[in-house]
Parts: C-alpha cells; structure tokens; sequence
C-alpha cells in the first residue's frame, strides 16, 4: 500500500474564479513540478476549526504550467468545511500538499474514447481530452452541468476540442441520455466518468445494459458527494462499548480516528473498501457515497465505506472492520496515508 505521511511544502501562487461556485488556485510546490499521469490527483492538509483534514484534489491539465499546477474547487457550503477552508486561502499561503498520485489513469489501446465529465467532474477529464486530441484519437467529451454559467474551462475547452466537445446544459436540454450515448460506441470503446454520485450510478446501470465488458466503464468520484445533505449522526460500537458522534462536517472515519478508535482505510475517496465497517443497525438510511459496493450491495446495508457514507438519521450500529481493540492516540490512525 502506498503512503504519503511526510507530504511537501508548496505555496498558493494565484487564485481565479472561473464561475460563481468555483476557483482555480495554481500551486507552486517547494521542490518543483514534475510532469505527473492523466486523471491525478494532491491530497491537500486543512486545518477545519483546529481539526486537521485531508481533502483530495484532480490536477488540471495534462501536465505542469510554468512550474505549477493548478486544482479547481467547488465550493459546498453544506459539505464538510474543506473547500470553504480551500476558498478562504489568499496568495501567498503555505500549503501542505502530497505528491500526484493517479488512480484513473488513462489507458492506451481503446477503438474509441467517451469521457464524461458532471460538474467539478470536469477536472481531471481536461488532462485526457488534452492527450487524446494530441494523439490524434477518436474521443468525445460529453460535459454535463447545470447551466453553462456554472461549468468550469467550458470556454477553454469549446476552443480546444471543437466538435470533439458536446455540452449538456440541464437548463436547456435536461440530463445526458447515456443508454444512447454509450449504444452509439464502437466495439472496444472505453468510458471515462468523472462527477457527482448521482451521474456514476447512471452510468453504472446505462453501461449494463449495453451488454459491454464492465472493464471499460472507468470512473472516479468526488469522495463527498450524496442523496443528502451532511448531518450530525451518532455511531455505536457494541465492541467497545462507544458512542461516538459524527458532525456533519466530518467523515465517520475522522470521527473514529479523533475518537481513538483505528481503522484501516487507504483512498478516502470511497474507491477502494479498505475502510468498510459491518452494519449491525441502523436508526434512519444509509447514504451510500461510496462507488466499491454495487448496487445490491447498497441494497443490502451490510457494510458502508466509513470514509465518505453517511447516515441520514438519528444513529447506526457498526462493528469496524480493523480488530485492534487497543485505542489509538487522536489523531494517531491505523493504517491511513
């Protein structure tokens, strides 16, 4: 498993706003900025009201600009305090921030390549469409939002891509069809997704039905996004005899951690399952944030990713998956990056 406890020192050269909700910051690390692969992405340290945090970031672009790189941040005033802390920072602060890491990179090889952006979602598709126009493959990038008004780069990349790119603004021409959009693909196309929870279960089901091998719908999540808005829940550990309260701008994984109490966990994105705690009760729903279970797996509310579900209710009843019943000092987690 990798890690990345040390991180690096980088500062915020310049911020921009590309729409009302959303900002660009370009980042100058200390040490200089290698090229880095497609689909990457920083995990950058917060401090959230003297709580320390982690928060994951898509690189844009295909590689580094005059020396730096550059993140784009929505911000959620309802989410767990991250991008209000990102938006808060003015040029000229010190960050620390974790070498690229990639999890979606792109693959070579394909007949044809559909990248489908939702959103925020757009980032780390501007470095693929970036590499595939250079490559001179048959790609489209179908970028849904909205309204134009609220998507990101959408100048940018009407410039770039030309007919390559289709919008899909939901106030002019409500959601994407994607039983049409994947059926139309050549045989050993590829899919790339990239956007709220809501857009990759879609393209999960859309992509079934055609029938086509389940390895060639690639996707990555925001880590955060849901059916409902965060609230404070309660988790019960019969195990060890805790209750434990989860706030609504924390994950069920840092509220263990502060609490002591380890769990193993890896992505923090709700990728991966490292982190997943068995489900004994719950007082509410489930919101499954996660994109490792299926569908059925959700159905069944066996086990959650403590890392991004939440509870949309009063409490829920886990038994962590991690069997080192000692506690952990705060802050000190079993296992994380």
């Amino acid at each position: 498993m990798e890690r990345d406890d040390e991180g690096i020192s980088a500062t915020l050269r310049a911020t921009r706003t590309l729409t009302p909700g959303i900002r660009e910051f370009t980042l100058v690390p200390d040490e200089g900025a290698p090229p880095y692969g497609t689909g990457a992405h920083l995990r950058i340290r917060l401090d959230l009201g003297g709580r320390p945090a982690t928060r994951h970031y898509s690189l844009v672009g295909a590689t580094a600009r005059d020396g730096a790189w550059r993140i784009a941040v929505q911000r959620e005033d309802e989410g767990r305090g991250g991008s209000r802390a990102m938006w808060a920072l003015e040029p000229g602060a010190r960050l620390t921030i974790s070498r690229p890491h990639s999890h979606f990179d792109l693959a070579p090889g394909a007949s044809e390549v559909l990248l489908l952006a939702g959103g925020i979602g757009i980032t780390p598709l501007i470095g693929m469409a970036e590499v595939l126009l250079r490559q001179r493959a048959r790609f489209r990038l179908l970028y849904a939002g909205r309204s134009r008004s609220s998507m990101a780069y959408l100048p940018e990349l009407t410039a770039l891509l030309g007919d390559a790119l289709v919008v899909q603004a939901e106030d002019e021409a409500g959601r994407p069809d994607l039983g049409t959009a994947f059926a139309g693909l050549a045989a050993g196309a590829e899919v790339y997704v990239c956007g709220p929870i809501g857009l990759l279960e879609a393209a999960r089901r859309a992509w079934s039905a055609t029938g086509r091998p389940p390895a060639g719908l690639v996707f990555e999540t925001f880590g955060s996004s849901g059916h409902a808005a965060p609230g404070a829940f309660t988790v019960r550990i019969p195990r060890l005899g805790r209750d434990i309260t989860v706030p609504a701008d924390s994950s069920m994984l840092e509220a263990l951690e502060a609490a002591g109490i380890g769990v193993l966990s890896d992505c923090r994105r709700g990728e991966c399952g490292l982190c997943a705690v068995d489900v004994l009760a719950v007082d509410g729903r489930i919101d499954h944030r996660d994109v490792f279970f299926s569908d059925r797996q959700h159905r069944e509310n066996r086990r959650l990713c403590a890392c991004v579900s939440r509870v949309v209710g009063d409490s829920i009843t886990v038994d962590p998956a991690w069997r080192g019943d000692a506690p952990l000092e705060p802050g000190h987690a079993a296992g994380t990056r």
